[in-house]
């Protein structure tokens, strides 16, 4: 007790601001459930486990821990249920799910020596108790970010809904017996709340759905607002929401019932906003309801909501192909094969960084460096070494918490079976099941997402864009000593040339860390070969030992079979869908084929020309990123999986790729500028500077006949880049109070559309990328989503148009070697688009392959290599 006082100087009591971390180690994933307990400095309020504790003293010098640990609790199997008092799963007063249940011991322990003080205790200062009790109340900091939600995306309150309105045209909904108003299907059918008009819903990428009547409604009236018939109910059982009493229900109770009834109906009915082209809340929907004479409380659920149906689907042959489900599956344990735990939709994060930490450069060399700390991050001293040079706070530090990551996965620490949870009756024998309870990157997900608007939500993510934004930040974090950038080992060099009609060329190179591949569905090798492209004289298209397994004309052959069953009403199974297949060589070979590029402006000829490109690449990396471009924009401009003509809009189909285990890529290798070429002259002054956009006459007219003022007119054309006479409006409306909107209009390049740019950063993109690609692109927004991708692509005269070999990569030297490399790890993704779905990691590991889905660990019997979104090639050694 007496060290305890003579150390009282570095207990603080926490204020409300103080971020406290109690539930995990700040440098290691031990938890107070860990074997030695939980140690929170009663200074800096940061937690670490019985392995690093001493760390933080040698470091800091604080000497008093408030010491957390949880132990299993011996329970009966008999136990009675708990009465729930919150609408709610696995919360304090929410429904049992049968978590194990832990007793929680507390103590006091002043190091270096470990004195050890019961809390509470009364012989305690009254200082220490004070700070222990708000420690103990206040939020801990890792579950501030934590989401207890049942679907992927929370739902929010549509402002359509509040501002319904409703046509009196005397519609009466009965309660049954639905059809559409516009052919004969009775199923997946849509009310739409204005005019109270029945239609069918979208149609599936399968065939099978409705025929698009809704949605093409919505389009024809812009009557904003549908409610899924039979996805109404006010039967908390039957939507799978159990809410438990005693049989003594007072009056309170059963208004309590009614109120919850209410409240589900609304959170559990699939309503759906099309402006918005979501599921959203509707708050009056019980009201909205009774406008057509339906009393909710009558109906019954009968059909599945669109959550519902996308997890249906998820369920068909792609998704258990890709996670294996439904095989025995062998678990693996320890170094190298740990899980990481889902957070809600981080499984584009897990994917990654089993990927990225099973390559040798983020787990086996060894460097240390100042504040860059890499590699070996398993080995406790080097563990020790990366918390040695953090910060004061070490969970806002990338090192650390990579270094956290890499240790979590690759030292077999927490790769253990986990024990049973049912087996509570004697905690000593737990018997230890196949599976383990992996580790949660909450510390790293906080770091990395911290400086970007998208990953740091709980919304679904892209895991290309997740990777390169990850690479950029180990990136700067290595600025200037490039030798101990681990990343460098996915970066190579690209070289575009063009050649002008002159005959003479310019040389664009530029850096990349993945290799962006278009998918050429016109050689899918089950289409038939009766027409192929010139790609293949160039390339001879050489069918392997493999692509005999597939059918030739088996594509065909399902679309006509598809459209006789369509005739005859008839539905094609899941595991009847014929998708295209094509082969990863024909991918390569489209990206080093010659493409025109139309628009671009030569200094030579001085006018726009029609050049041709053609792409090779200057190094050859460690390690080859490939992306499979599986996404394509669509209407809405949200990116949808790679679709075919033939269906409809807002649908896709997979593409499966035939992806070898190896592959030689040494003849996409640039030679460079070759003897006899002539470079296009360097681009005059004048020549740099962009054209003057011009304002529409006829937007300008018909906007002058309702009054407005003819620079004005021009002004709102020219800033809306002449998109039309509505958008024109708008601008001016907006901005009839500008004190320049009386300014002449300036020579210079007029800014691009700020809505378009508003569009590309909601992509995920830079702003000052996006107006680049705008002004590269003329505005349009598809060609600049394709520039940001492959920046000569889409050219004009802007200065993007590179005219000569002057534009160099950066110096800093780049991996090279042979073009041989052998297939290590595939990111595969199952689902609709980049915002949802689920993403799983395959990779070969000790000559086998191993599948990690979030914590799931184990043997791959039967890796869906043709299925790929990434792949990840390692370099041969030559």
């Amino acid at each position: 007790m007496e060290l305890l006082r003579a150390n009282l100087s570095r207990v603080r009591i926490p204020e409300p601001t103080n971020r406290i971390y109690k539930h995990e180690c700040c440098i290691s994933f031990d938890t107070p459930k860990s074997e030695g307990g939980l140690y929170i400095d009663m200074n800096t309020f940061l937690a670490f486990g019985k392995d690093c504790v001493g760390w933080n003293f040698e470091k800091t010098g604080n000497p008093v821990y408030l010491h957390i640990r949880q132990t299993r609790k011996l329970v009966c199997e008999d136990r009675p249920l708990k009465k729930p008092t919150l609408l709610a799963i696995g919360v304090d007063g929410g429904f049992d799910n049968n978590e194990t249940e832990y007793e929680e011991t507390k103590n006091i322990v002043v190091l270096p020596d470990y004195v050890t003080l019961p809390f509470p205790s009364v012989e305690l200062p009254e200082k220490v108790r004070l700070a222990v009790d708000a420690i103990l109340m206040a939020e801990g900091a890792e579950r501030k970010e934590q989401v207890a939600s049942w679907t992927a995306d929370k739902k929010h309150i549509s402002e359509y809904t509040l501002n319904l309105q409703q046509l009196g045209n005397g519609v009466i909904i009965p309660p049954s017996g639905w059809k559409c108003a516009k052919c004969d299907k009775t199923e997946n059918l849509w009310l739409n709340l204005t005019d109270g008009m029945i239609l069918c819903g979208r149609r599936n990428w399968d065939g099978s759905g409705g025929n698009n009547h809704a949605v093409e409604h919505f389009k024809e009236t812009g009557y904003p607002v549908a409610v899924k018939l039979g996805t109404i109910t006010a039967d908390l059982d039957a939507a799978g929401i159990v809410f438990w009493t005693d049989d003594r229900r007072t009056e309170d109770k059963q208004n309590l019932l009614i109120v919850v009834s209410k409240i589900g109906a609304v959170l559990l009915s699939d309503v759906f906003s099309y402006p918005e082209d979501e599921s959203v809340l509707d708050p009056l929907l019980a009201q909205h309801l009774a406008f057509f004479g339906i009393d909710f409380s009558s109906l019954q659920k009968t059909e599945m909501t669109t959550a519902e149906r996308e997890l249906d689907q998820n369920t068909n042959f792609d998704w258990n192909r890709i996670q294996e489900s439904g095989q025995d599956r062998e678990p693996l344990f320890g170094s190298g094969y740990t899980g990481l735990v889902n957070l809600g939709n981080s499984c584009y994060l897990a994917a990654t960084m089993q990927v990225v930490f099973s390559t040798r450069s983020f787990c086996s060399r060894s460097v240390y460096h100042s504040s860059i700390f890499w590699m070996l991050y398993y080995m406790t001293q080097s563990l020790k070494k990366a918390f040695e040079a953090a910060p004061a706070d070490p969970t806002v530090d990338l090192n650390t918490q990579l270094a956290k990551l890499a240790h979590g996965l690759l030292s077999g620490k927490y790769s253990v079976p986990a024990p049973e949870k049912e087996d509570s009756t004697n905690v000593a024998n737990a018997t230890p099941i196949d599976k383990q309870e992996g580790i949660p990157p909450r510390m790293f997900k906080g770091v990395i997402a911290a400086s970007h608007p998208e990953f740091s939500t709980m919304r679904q993510q892209d895991a290309l864009e997740f990777f390169l934004h990850f690479i950029d930040q180990v990136e700067r974090v290595s600025a200037g000593k490039p030798e101990f950038d681990p990343s460098t080992s996915f970066k190579f060099g690209i070289e575009e040339r063009l050649l002008c009609p002159s005959g003479k060329v310019a040389y664009n190179r530029r850096h990349d860390y993945i290799l962006s591949l278009s998918i050429p569905l016109h050689l899918a090798i089950n289409k038939g070969k009766a027409s192929l492209p010139a790609i293949c004289l160039r390339f001879p298209f050489v069918l392997s030992d493999a692509d005999v397994r597939y059918n030739p004309d088996e594509l065909e052959a399902f679309h006509k079979s598809k459209a006789e069953r369509d005739t005859q009403g008839k539905e094609v199974s899941t595991d009847e869908i014929v998708r295209p297949r094509v082969r990863l060589v024909d991918c390569l070979r489209s990206f080093v084929a010659e493409e025109e590029v139309h628009d671009f402006y030569s200094n030579e000829l001085k006018a726009k020309v029609t050049a041709t490109k053609t792409a090779r690449l200057i190094s050859f990396p460690d390690y080859l990123v490939l992306h499979m471009r599986k996404f394509v924009m669509e209407a809405g401009w949200v990116p949808k999986k790679l679709v075919i003509p033939f269906f409809a809009l807002f649908v896709f189909l997979d593409v499966y790729i035939d992806v070898p285990d190896t592959i030689d890529i040494s003849d996409m290798r640039s030679k460079g500028i070759q003897p006899g070429e002539e470079l296009l002259p360097e681009p005059a002054a004048e020549d740099m500077a962009e054209p003057k956009l011009l304002a529409d006459d006829d937007i300008v007219s018909q906007l002058v006949s309702m009054g407005f003022n003819n620079l004005h007119c021009e002004k709102a054309a020219i800033n809306t880049s002449n998109a039309g006479v509505e958008e024109a409006m708008n601008w001016l409306l907006s901005h009839m109070d500008d004190a320049d909107i009386d300014a002449p209009i300036s020579q210079e390049a007029q800014s691009v559309d700020q809505s378009k740019v508003d569009t590309l950063v909601s992509f995920g993109f830079q702003e000052d990328v996006a107006r680049k690609a705008l002004k590269a692109s003329g505005g349009d927004i598809e060609k600049a989503t394709d520039w940001i991708f492959n920046p000569t692509n889409v050219s004009s005269s802007s200065n993007m148009d590179v005219s000569s070999s002057s534009t160099s990569i950066a110096d800093s030297p780049l991996p090279d070697g042979g073009g041989a490399y052998r297939l290590m790890g595939i990111v595969s993704h199952i689902g609709t688009s980049t915002q949802c779905g689920h993403y799983v990691a395959h990779i070969n590991k000790d000559g086998q392959w191993v599948i990690f889905n979030d914590e799931k660990v184990g043997v791959s019997k039967n890796p869906p290599k043709d299925m790929g979104y990434l792949y990840v090639f390692e370099r041969l050694n030559s």
